[in-house]
């Protein structure tokens, strides 16, 4: 018998063992199948290392318990990466000008209506906090022409915003009377 023809023997014979195996070990099945996959996969690899046939079995046991064990590590180091990468978010995301400005839709539509470099320009000073230095070699401009470009974007900015952007709540487009409250 070809080493071919006795790794498919093997795998007919113990692959329903070796995932009910699997299934008790992992928290989702699909986890159970990849494990039983992978535990294969070095049988395989290794179809000159496998024992007799009185022993393959438990020689499949140990494979597939070492294939579990790099199953529960990998797990573990993702939930890790994983809470470190919430964290991270957390870290930035309160710090986005625009997530404190209760006129964020005004704003972003007025951004809207920049052209994509003063937006970029804007953007990049205000909410990546880059100087007009930093900012000129992210863009391959000169620092003078990435201050003039400032300085114009800020003025269109403040012309499509306003000083004052009414009273929170507002959207553009949309007209609100007072309510009896209101008016005492």
């Amino acid at each position: 018998m070809t080493s071919d023809e006795r790794f498919r023997r093997i795998y007919a014979a113990h692959f329903d063992a070796l995932l009910a195996y699997a299934i008790r070990r992992v928290e989702q099945p699909e986890d159970a199948a990849d494990v039983v996959a992978e535990a294969f996969v070095v049988v395989w690899r290794r179809r000159g290392d496998v024992p007799p046939d009185d022993e393959v079995r438990m020689w499949l046991y140990g494979v597939a318990r070492r294939v579990l064990a790099n199953h529960h590590r990998g797990r573990a180091r993702r939930d890790r990466l994983g809470e470190r990468l919430r964290q991270r978010l957390r870290a930035v995301v309160p710090t986005d000008p625009g997530s404190d400005v209760p006129h964020r839709l005004v704003l972003r539509a007025a951004l809207a209506r920049l052209s994509a470099l003063d937006r970029e320009v804007l953007m990049l000073t205000f909410w990546e906090g880059l100087e007009p230095r930093e900012i000129a070699t992210v863009l391959g401009l000169s620092a003078p022409t990435v201050r003039a470009r400032l300085s114009r974007a800020r003025r269109r900015l403040r012309e499509l915003v306003g000083h004052d952007l009414g009273p929170p709540g507002h959207e553009l487009g949309v007209r609100t009377g007072r309510t009896p409250e209101e008016g005492r």
